[in-house]
């Protein structure tokens, strides 16, 4: 049986590479070689010691807690149980949580001075845990939807991207429909990312170019294989995972990046709570204090997320429209 850290690892140990610029880590100096230290593949720490970047509790924003919070002290949070690097999986002990997302959220938690107390759960289940007051807060790279808005107030703190991964090397670079047009690239079913593609293969189709040939694999390493081997021209997924791969296996770069909701609008992913339970202007605000202080942007650096970095935490901000 694989372990769960078999994601995370399986495309970073094909191949030893040199840390990539973007993704240095300043707070991660020493590295081990066994479990239960701090493990680099491709300069990102995958091991349980993380010396994780800290941060320290602000008076008057931990004053917008509500009360009952504030005196349990603990910030109750869910987060996916599902290993997707660099956002959230297992370290190399098979049991240790670590990922940009519970970065982020023990910053915030930092800020209004409260101890993190961690749940990893399905995707559905941490919004019946939002639902039933078990979570004040998500932080599981939830996209702000004009739907969600209806039951969850959101306090944003990164961009949502996709990314076209291409073989090192390459010149082509790709910015709009047309620099598709004729290529051969996999997506995976049932994603934005495949509603976009479709959509752009239709747009150079209409303009009289070539439609773009979609393929699809059952898993990351068969994209991965294709894409060395020159069956595919690209992969397009999300941006994290990506960057995640570019950082640890070395042999593919990022040759374009979209909004994950189109054309028509900049997706964003944000720190989620229920509605009106008076805690989303505390998240903001932590939120904007760890931009201004600079360690936000360290820990999206770490985990190779730079360009996805928003200038200050946005409360409810236009959705990707409903279906």
């Amino acid at each position: 049986m694989l372990s769960r850290r078999t994601l995370a690892l399986s495309v970073a140990a094909l191949v030893a590479a040199p840390m990539l610029s973007a993704c240095g880590g300043d707070s991660d100096a020493t590295t081990g070689t066994g479990k239960g230290s701090s493990e680099k593949v491709g300069g990102i720490n995958i091991g349980p010691d993380q010396h994780r970047i800290r941060g320290k509790k602000v008076d008057s924003i931990a004053a917008k807690l509500p009360a009952a919070v504030r005196e349990r002290g603990t910030l109750r949070l869910g987060g996916s149980a599902d290993a997707s690097p660099p956002l959230g999986f297992y370290a190399n002990d098979d049991k240790t949580r670590i990922g940009s997302e519970i970065d982020l959220a023990t910053l915030v938690a930092d800020t209004l001075g409260l101890k993190i107390d961690f749940s990893p759960v399905s995707w559905e289940n941490l919004f019946v845990g939002l639902d039933s007051g078990k979570f004040d807060a998500v932080f599981s790279n939830v996209t702000v939807t004009e739907e969600r808005k209806e039951k969850y107030d959101f306090a944003t703190y990164r961009l949502d991207n996709i990314a076209f991964e291409a073989k090192k090397g390459t010149s082509w670079r790709v910015k709009e429909p047309k620099d598709v047009a004729g290529k051969t690239i996999a997506v995976s079913s049932g994603t934005n990312q495949e509603k976009i593609l479709v959509d752009w293969s239709k747009q150079d189709e209409k303009a009289g170019l070539k439609p773009v040939t979609i393929k699809y694999f059952q898993k990351d390493t068969d994209y991965y294989l294709a894409l060395q081997s020159g069956r595919i021209d690209a992969y397009l997924g999300p941006s994290p995972s990506a960057a995640y791969h570019v950082a640890t296996a070395g042999q593919s770069q990022i040759i374009g990046t979209l909004s994950g909701a189109g054309d028509k609008i900049q997706g964003k992913i944000a720190a989620t709570t229920k509605k009106g339970s008076g805690l989303v202007d505390a998240y903001a605000a932590a939120l904007d204090h760890v931009i201004k202080d600079g360690s936000y942007a360290r820990v999206l650096k770490r985990w190779g997320l730079s360009t996805e970095a928003v200038d200050k935490s946005e409360i409810n901000p236009p959705g990707l429209p409903k279906p």
